[in-house]
Parts: structure tokens; C-alpha cells; sequence
């Protein structure tokens, strides 16, 4: 009903004014419910509320004025139920059409039970405000006049009064078929429920089946209520958690832990989460937190041995020499992830994994998402009930960290979604040492959650049971509405940010009264004794237990000896760590298949309307297919993902405008002119094609209907019956999508997972991303990702926004050795694997067809980014034949080792291996080779070689002293359009020279440099500037004299 959903400061004064008629009241005391006047002198009172006229009957129930205005409305509902509003037809029916059987149900009481509903609607409002959730007290919090019932007209004299509340088609104490209560029992009902340990914040939901729900599990005091034999199960739990800490303060007193003294309620709360989701079906858990409290986790949530956790306190040893063993850097402990599985309470078992992440807070959270929305695709859990992401925040991050919204909004988005995430919060009322009323605008931390009607449950985090609950209530919610959910639990930290901290510098006063707060252990173990559910034997032997289990285990540390690396899930099984051989496949595809999938990508369905554009366009494809001459950058990519979609890979492009393309040149997905449905070519390239094997996934957050021809292959049959499937569509974020699909892509390696930047400009929107995990993650952490970064470049005129993909970033981050040229033998190269990632810059659609498929076609996984191009997506010259995609030897891209990638690309002028004669090799990457190329042309210097070095990052050392051993007497230089500062001239400067120096051709100060000049910003904004310094870059490099 509208009344539960939305306030009415209308009624309320409505409210006031019945009230005032009546004359003055002040209430006698202060009591439990009463603590607010509210009732003014008659000489102050409002003026007497005028009849309504009968045209407004038709308002809601809220809008009500008036006493007047109710009779008005109870006639007309006499007269005709339909005249007024569904509301009010709910609430006569209720009250009015009782009165037969109440002769004393007058219009008096009407009145007074509407002010009791509104008051028992204030409470499931406000309620939260009033709660008990502060564990230290020191939180100042007015309480709202709506929960006083002086407000409503009543007085203490009231209390034990009986008033007709009805009977309501609702959850909660209203639909308990108690039409008449007494106001005291209503209150108390209401103060338990609202305003005990728990607040909870629901009514900003607009689904009123949604709210109902809720309002029984909240309103039903048995469902809070638990046994002696889960209470001790909760008090062992929390025995765990704290003995935990205090071992780790004991052995290690300097040392940084992060440790969760002040929420160790966390750890029960967190197991029972994981007990009740196992019971509802959840059958594997993604976690995702940052580092405080992350060791309690590991060890008593995800079972990570106790002794490997206190050897890494010790220090620890690197794992035993053995074949293939690969430990990279590692990282500190706090960091460090782990999977295990456990067994569930109710007897299940359950798989955990708790993602690694850095010390950026919420980084981690579209991560977590991402691998969890993998693992559903994976284990074709399509109705999300299977796999669960959990993420645990702090306050002062959840409330100022962006990317926990970017992550919170990709929640109900369709190839986002994943059924739902359960958020925790440890709130410690205190960020590092900046205090919230410092730290946010909002009341509370979680209030970001509230824009995607999420579910908010506060809880006092020295209350276990309270804890307990509300975690449980979370794991209901989430299986039952598919939608995030937040519980916060207002803790404290009882030492400052780490253990070696002294947090009184900051918070004096908040420190002074931790100094003297009992923990949560100490205040539930009072608690059962007192209430005799255990006795002070039963918490000696649980102590006891625990401590002699962390004795031994600490024992066992001082011998334990790391075994090979949990670094790889069980998908993985089989790929190689970047210390084992793995072969060079050829990527090359068999010319029948390429011709089938060519068709089936390149034709439309007879039904559809296409755009005449788009038209052509498919039509030119088509023909480029039939003829095997002139493949476009957008065939080459389609080609790409069809031939990975026939042999069994899953596909997934993600990013901003990435379904026609920024340049509107992929057309991945088409859209009817008449009906507006969708058609995806790469949906239909296998018969019966999972309908989520390919996936694109654009920025604009569109559902039209897709069209969806099921049964056959276009190029191959006749067309199957029309089915539609919901568009994918994405967020329109960097850094959370990029983090997002950096999760999804490291739980598979059959996948070839996308994400494109807009313009490669852009992309530092997720640098975090790129710094902490793309680049590092496999050192640190011992994980692969074969994820690919798309990144449009290019100068061409458009301004320093949108001509530079900051390649010097990437490549400054890459981890090969400039002046070590390392074994570069084909059958003992190792370079890719020995790397961090890979950077390349392609300038054929043949090329970029190879090195997408390289991906796949490996027995290891590294990410790739992609410097791909804005100018050659339709450049006359920037086309290949479809024999340079095929297998097939004597073919144009067939070479001694087979079709493949092709690192450097020599010149094309067909040089022999030996060409004395040429004075000038220039080297370059990406689309500056064409404009070399047509100056060279132009000039008529044909004694200038020009190499395409497609893969900056390893550098192709051993191709580039082929080069300058074919150009003996050749001066050498690098020319690239970006500023000196930027662009690859400082990564490839020093390598070149060690390449110049290994060939015998001087070193890195014979490297010549052609580009612009050092700049602050990537590229001027005047046109004519920008046709000037292009046109002196090309000229410089087939100028006759040396460059200076």
C-alpha cells in the first residue's frame, strides 16, 4: 500500500490539526516512548480544516487533510467502493465495514487507528534512527519526533488502552489476525523489532512484496530467537576469532596484522552467512576485503592452515626447488588469497576463494563480481543460486571510494549481473583517523547503497547474535530477490590503523572509552552464563581448545616448508608457469572454415531491415569474404572471434560503444529500422550456440529485444524460428568494468575476454587497475589472465583528449630487461612467459587477427594491450588478403615456422638479406608506417628501409638484429608521432642500442629519434599545427642528409 512506501508530511499536519481541535496537551513525562512536546496552545493552533470538494475522492490515503475530508471519503466509498483511491478502499474495508459488528467502531476510533498505522509506519521509517547500534555510545543522535506518540495524539494515559489496528494484507505483527491491541504491546512489538541491535533501513524500496517480506522476518520476534546449541556453535565461533588475534598480538607483538579486535563478531557472523547461503543452495563463494581483519578471515572462514599463516608471520621460506616452480615477488601476508573448501554446519560443503588484492581499498570490488559472473557462466548457473560474491568493506572507503558505486551499478545490469552481492561493512566509526562526521556528508556510510534500492541492515557489532541474524537475514535476501544487500556492522578498532599505531593522537576520547570496553567475547559469554544456556565449564573447555589448537599448529610452523603454489584453479590445470617451456602454436585457421564462418558473420536475415548503411557495409563484407581480397580491421576482428567461437572458446567484448564501435566500424550488433530488434552475426556461427558464448557488451544501457535465429548456421542452411534474448549492455565506467572483466577473464583460460576504451585516452580512468592488478597481479599473487586491452589511438587532428593512449605507461611498466638480451632460440624462447604482459601495435587486420588468437592458442595466459588504431579502421592500405589467416603453406602469411603473429613486420620492398645500398632503416610501430610509407613513395627514397615493429613489449630483439644485419650501412632511427616524453621512444631507445651493440653496430647514442619535441600535453588542438608537425615527422625521416 502506498502508506507503507512513502512519507506524508501532509498527514502528519493533518494529524496535528484533528489533534488541535481538541485543544492543548502536554505530555506528562518522559518515558521509554514518549520524548518529545508536540501539542501547541489553541491561540497557536492552525485554523479549522475546511469540507474538500468531492473531485478530490480520488487521492491517495496519504493525502488526506482533514476529519472533514475523511467523512467525505467514507460516503463516497458507501456509495461506490471504485470512487476513491485503492488505498482507502483497503482502509474502509478494514475499519468501516466492520462497524456493524462493532457498533462502537466510530469515526472517532477510524481516526485514531489511522494516527496508530501512521505511527507503526513511522517506526518502519525511522526506527533505524532510534536503534541500539553503537557499541562505545559516543554516537550523538537526536530521535526523530516521528517516532514519538505524542506526535500522533497520544499520551502515556493511552498505554494500556485497546485501539483497533485491523487486520492488513501485509506482513509483520499486522496481519497476525489481532484486530484490537493495546497501544503498549504495539510499542513494544515495534521497539524490539526497530529499535534494538539491529536498524534496518528498507522502506526506500519501491517493491512492495520486497518490503513485506522483510517486514515478517523483522516483525516476527521467533525468527531472531536461537537454541542452546547454536548459541554454542556462536560462542565457539567468536572463541576462534578472538583467540585468534590475541595469539597473533602474543607471538608477534611488532608486526603489522590488520587485526579484528573490536569486530571479531565478524568471523561468526561471516560463517552462519556462509551455513544458511550453502542451505539455500549457494554452492561457491567469491570473497573480496581488504587487509583488516583479512588473516581472521583467511584462517577461520576460508581454512588456510594455521601454520602456513604463522610461518609467514615468521618470515617463511620460498616453496622447495622443484620443475616449473614459479614464486614470483609475493606479497605481504595481508594481501595474499587463497581457495579452499569447507564443510557447512548443515553438513554441505562449500567452495571459498578469497580474490588477492592491493592496499587500494574497494579495488578488489568489480573483481570479485566479475570472477563471480564467470563462475556462473562456467557451471551454468543461470539462475544465479550457485555462485555468491561477497564483498567486506570499511566505512570510510564504501562511503568515498567511486568505484564502489561503479560496482554497485553494474548490479541489476543484464551481463553484469550476478543474482546479487552481499556486502559487509566493518564499520569502525573512524577512517585511518579522520572522524565520519569528517569523512562523508551522509548519515551513514551505506547511504550510496540506498540508489539501487538496497537493503541496509545496521547492527551493533558487540552484539553477536545481532550479527549472526542479520547475516543470515542478508544470505535469505540474496537467494530470494536476486538483488545486493548491506550489512554494516557498527564495531570499533581497538588498536589504531595497525597494531603499531597510536590512534589517541586523533581520537582521545573514543580511545579512552575503548580502553575500558569489554570485548564481544567477554560480553556474550557473560550473557550465556547468566542465562544459563553454559556454564563457565563450557566456555573453559572451548577456551582451552582453541588455545591448544593454536599452540600446536604454531608448533608446526617452525617445520612447515611450502608446497607448489595453490596459483592455479582447477580450469587451469595443465597451463604453464612462466618458468616452463611452452611451445609456439600457429594460429593459422583452415581456409573452409574461415569461408563458412566468413559467411555466416557477413549475412543478414532476409526478415531483418538493416540500416542502408549497414547494408552496404554487410554487403561489401560479404563480397570481401567471397573474393578473399581486401579484409578490413573489423572482419579480421570478426573473423578473429568466429574461428575462437568454432573451436569451443567463449568470447566476451566489453566496453564503451563497443557494439557498432566508437568509429562505427565493427557493427557487432545490428538494429532493425522498423522494429527496433537486434541481430548479432557471432550469435549464430555453431548450431545451438550458447546464447552467452558470445557476449558484446555496450555502454548505453538499452534492452531492446534481440533478435535470435535458433537451430542452424545462416551461411549453411535455411534459417531457424525468431526468438529474442535480452541486450548486453554495460556501465558507462572504466575503472570498475575493466575491473570487472580482469575478474571474469581469470577464472577460465578458454575465454577470450575484451575491454575497449572509448579512445585510448580514457583508460587512465582505471590506472589503479592497470597498476595494481594487470601489470603486477601475476608476480604478486600467482595469477593469469590472458585479459586483452583494445585502446583507439592515433594523431590525427582531435586534440590531446583524443590521440594518445599513453603507451609510455604501459611500457614503463613492463618488466623485461633493457640491456639483457634474453635466449631469443625459437624452441627455447621463453621471453612472453618471462614477462609481465604484452604491448603491441598492429597495422594489419591479418596481424591483429593472429595476435587475438594467440591469446587462446598458448599453454599459458598473459594479458595483451592492444595500441589499436582509429585512422586504418577503413585506410585504403590497411587491408589484408584471407590467405594470411589461413594454415595453408605457400600462402602470403605463411612463413618457415606456419601462420602466425608476426612480431616485426620487415620491409616490403622484398630486400634481399643483405642490402648495402640502403643508408636509412627506419623503425616504427603502428599507423605512422602508412604516412612513412606514401612520403617515401612521394620522394622517390628507395634507399630508406621502414621495419613495423608490431610487438613493443617483449621486445622482438632477435628480429630486429635480422634487420640491421640486412642493413649493414643503414643510419638508425625510431620515428614515432607522440612527443619524445612519450610514445615507445624511451622503452625502445635502450633496447635498440642493446641490439645495436650485440650486432656490432654501436650502441644506444647511434639510435636516432624522429618525432615531436618533449610536450606537457599529448597533442596540439589547432589543426594546422597538427598537418604541420605530422608533415615534418615524415619528411625528417626520408630526408637525404643524416638526422641530427
Amino acid at each position: 500500500m502506498a502508506w507503507l512506501r512513502v512519507g506524508s508530511n501532509v498527514t502528519k499536519l493533518a494529524v496535528r490539526r484533528t489533534i488541535s481541535q481538541a485543544g492543548s496537551y502536554v505530555a506528562p513525562q518522559r518515558s521509554r516512548y514518549f520524548h518529545a512536546t508536540v501539542f501547541r496552545s489553541k491561540a497557536q493552533s492552525s485554523p479549522a480544516p475546511r469540507p474538500v470538494p468531492l473531485q478530490r475522492l480520488s487521492d491517495n490515503f496519504l493525502d488526506g487533510t482533514s476529519s472533514v475530508y475523511l467523512e467525505e471519503l467514507q460516503r463516497a466509498w458507501e456509495q461506490d467502493p471504485k470512487s476513491v483511491d485503492e488505498s482507502w478502499d483497503n482502509f474502509f474495508r478494514n475499519f468501516v465495514s466492520q462497524a456493524a459488528a462493532s457498533p462502537g467502531l466510530s469515526g472517532q476510533t477510524i481516526q485514531e487507528s489511522m494516527r496508530l498505522l501512521l505511527l507503526v509506519r513511522s517506526y518502519q521509517v525511522y526506527g533505524h534512527l532510534k536503534a541500539k547500534i553503537d557499541p562505545l555510545g559516543l554516537e550523538e543522535r537526536s530521535i526523530p519526533n516521528d517516532l514519538d506518540p505524542a506526535l500522533y495524539g497520544f499520551s502515556e494515559a493511552d498505554l494500556d488502552r485497546e485501539f483497533f489496528v485491523g487486520v492488513w494484507r501485509m506482513a509483520g505483527f499486522l496481519s497476525e489476525n489481532r484486530p484490537v491491541q493495546t497501544l503498549r504491546a504495539i510499542l513494544e512489538r515495534l521497539e524490539q523489532a526497530y529499535c534494538g541491535s539491529i536498524g534496518y533501513e528498507y522502506m526506500h524500496i519501491a517493491d512492495r512484496e520486497k518490503c513485506n517480506w522483510l517486514r515478517d522476518k523483522i516483525e516476527t520476534p521467533a525468527s531472531t530467537q536461537y537454541n542452546r546449541k547454536r548459541r554454542e556453535v556462536i560462542l565457539d565461533r567468536l572463541t576462534w576469532s578472538t583467540q585468534f588475534e590475541n595469539f597473533l598480538a602474543a607471538k608477534w607483538t611488532a608486526a603489522k596484522r590488520f587485526g579484528l579486535e573490536g569486530c571479531e563478531t565478524l568471523i561468526p557472523g561471516m560463517k552462519e552467512m556462509f551455513d544458511r547461503s550453502a542451505d539455500l543452495g549457494v554452492e561457491s563463494i567469491v570473497i573480496g576485503m581488504s587487509h583488516r581483519g583479512r588473516l581472521n578471515v583467511l584462517g577461520n572462514v576460508v581454512r588456510k592452515p594455521l601454520r602456513q599463516i604463522f610461518s609467514e608471520f615468521s618470515g617463511g621460506i620460498k616453496p622447495v626447488d622443484e620443475v616449473g616452480l614459479y614464486t614470483g615477488t609475493g606479497d605481504v601476508k595481508y594481501h595474499l588469497g587463497t581457495s579452499y573448501d569447507r564443510a557447512t554446519r548443515g553438513g554441505k560443503r562449500i567452495h571459498l576463494s578469497l580474490v588477492a588484492n592491493p592496499s587500494h581499498l574497494e579495488a578488489v570490488d568489480p573483481v570479485v563480481v566479475g570472477k563471480t559472473r564467470a563462475k556462473q557462466y562456467f557451471s551454468n548457473d543461470v539462475d544465479r543460486t550457485k555462485n555468491l560474491g561477497i564483498l567486506i568493506h570499511g566505512d570510510g572507503s564504501f562511503a568515498g571510494q567511486g568505484v564502489v558505486y561503479e560496482t554497485l551499478h553494474l548490479s541489476a545490469l543484464p551481463n553484469y549481473t550476478t543474482g546479487g552481492t552481499i556486502h559487509i561493512v566493518v564499520n569502525n566509526q573512524v577512517a585511518f583517523t579522520t572522524d565520519p562526521r569528517s569523512g562523508r556528508s551522509s548519515q551513514y556510510c551505506t547511504d550510496v547503497a540506498k540508489a539501487l534500492s538496497t537493503p541496509i541492515f545496521h547492527v551493533n557489532g558487540d552484539d553477536v547474535e545481532a550479527v549472526v541474524n542479520a547475516c543470515e537475514l542478508a544470505a535469505e535476501w540474496r537467494q530470494n530477490f536476486h538483488t545486493d544487500v548491506v550489512v554494516d556492522i557498527v564495531c570499533y578498532r581497538r588498536f589504531g590503523h595497525n597494531e603499531i599505531d597510536e590512534p589517541s593522537f586523533t581520537q582521545p576520547k573514543m580511545y579512552k572509552v575503548i580502553r575500558n570496553h569489554p570485548s564481544a567475547l567477554e560480553i556474550y559469554q557473560k550473557k550465556l552464563m547468566e542465562s544459563g544456556d553454559v556454564k563457565k565449564e563450557d566456555v573453559d573447555r572451548i577456551n582451552n581448545k582453541v588455545a591448544s589448537i593454536l599452540s600446536e599448529e604454531f608448533i608446526s610452523s617452525k617445520d612447515y616448508v611450502p608446497q607448489t603454489r595453490d596459483w592455479l584453479s582447477a580450469y587451469w590445470t595443465g597451463f604453464k608457469s612462466p618458468e616452463q617451456l611452452s611451445r609456439v602454436r600457429n594460429t593459422g585457421v583452415n581456409p573452409e572454415i574461415l569461408k563458412n564462418v566468413g559467411k555466416t558473420i557477413t549475412t543478414l536475415p532476409e526478415q531483418f531491415k538493416p540500416h542502408r548503411a549497414v547494408k552496404r557495409i554487410f554487403e561489401d563484407r560479404a563480397k570481401m569474404i567471397e573474393s578473399g581480397e581486401g579484409i578490413d580491421w573489423a572482419v579480421g576482428e570478426a573473423l578473429a572471434f568466429a574461428t575462437l567461437l568454432v573451436e569451443g572458446n567463449h568470447v566476451r567484448l566489453s566496453g564503451q560503444d563497443v557494439e557498432r564501435g566508437t568509429f562505427s566500424h565493427r557493427h557487432s550488433v545490428l538494429h532493425d529500422q522498423e522494429t527496433g530488434e537486434k541481430y548479432c552475426p557471432l550469435d549464430h556461427v555453431m548450431k545451438n550456440q550458447h546464447e552467452e558464448m558470445f557476449n558484446v557488451c555496450n555502454s548505453m544501457q538499452n534492452e531492446a529485444p534481440v533478435m535470435h535465429f535458433v537451430g542452424t548456421r545462416i551461411a549453411l542452411s535455411a534459417l531457424g524460428s525468431l526468438g529474442t534474448k535480452t541486450s548486453l549492455e554495460c556501465s558507462l565506467s572504466e575503472f570498475g568494468v575493466l575491473g570487472f572483466e580482469l575478474g571474469y577473464s581469470m577464472e577460465n583460460p578458454n575465454s577470450l575476454v575484451l575491454w575497449e576504451a572509448q579512445f585510448g585516452d580514457f583508460s587512465n580512468g582505471a590506472q589503479v587497475m592497470f597498476d595494481q592488478f594487470v601489470s603486477s597481479g601475476e608476480a604478486k599473487w600467482l595469477r593469469q589472465t590472458g585479459l586483452v586491452v583494445l585502446l583507439p589511438h592515433g594523431y590525427d587532428g582531435q586534440g590531446p583528449e583524443h590521440s594518445s593512449a599513453r603507451l609510455e605507461r604501459f611500457l614503463q611498466m613492463s618488466d623485461d630487461h633493457p640491456s639483457v638480451i634474453p635466449e631469443m632460440e625459437p624452441t627455447l624462447r621463453k621471453q612472453i612467459q618471462e614477462c609481465n604482459w604484452q604491448v603491441v601495435n598492429v597495422t594489419t587486420p591479418a596481424n591483429y587477427f593472429h595476435v587475438l588468437r594467440r591469446q587462446i592458442h598458448r599453454e599459458f595466459r598473459k594479458p595483451l594491450v592492444v595500441m589499436s588504431p582509429k585512422n586504418l579502421l577503413r585506410h585504403k592500405d590497411c587491408k589484408s588478403k584471407l590467405s594470411e589467416f589461413d594454415d595453408v603453406q605457400g600462402h602470403e602469411g605463411f612463413d618457415k615456422q606456419g601462420t602466425r603473429f608476426k612480431r616485426l613486420i620487415m620491409d616490403q620492398n622484398d630486400h634481399s638479406d643483405l642490402e648495402e645500398g640502403i643508408r636509412r632503416l627506419v623503425l616504427c610501430s603502428g599507423k605512422v608506417y602508412y604516412e612513412l610509407e606514401e612520403e617515401r613513395k612521394k620522394a622517390g627514397a628507395k634507399d630508406v628501409a621502414i621495419c613495423r615493429v608490431e610487438q613493443l613489449c617483449p621486445f622482438p630483439y632477435d628480429l630486429v638484429e635480422r634487420e640491421l644485419k640486412r642493413y649493414p650501412n643503414a643510419e638508425v632511427a625510431w620515428c614515432q608521432e607522440e612527443p619524445m616524453n612519450m610514445g615507445a621512444y624511451s622503452y625502445v631507445a635502450p633496447r635498440l642500442g642493446t641490439t645495436m651493440t650485440a650486432a656490432s653496430r654501436g650502441n644506444v647514442d647511434d639510435v636516432k629519434y624522429i618525432g615531436r619535441a618533449p610536450s606537457a600535453a599529448t597533442a596540439t588542438g589547432f589543426t594546422q599545427v597538427h598537418t604541420k608537425e605530422q608533415t615534418e615527422i615524415v619528411q625528417k625521416a626520408m630526408q637525404p642528409d643524416p638526422i641530427n
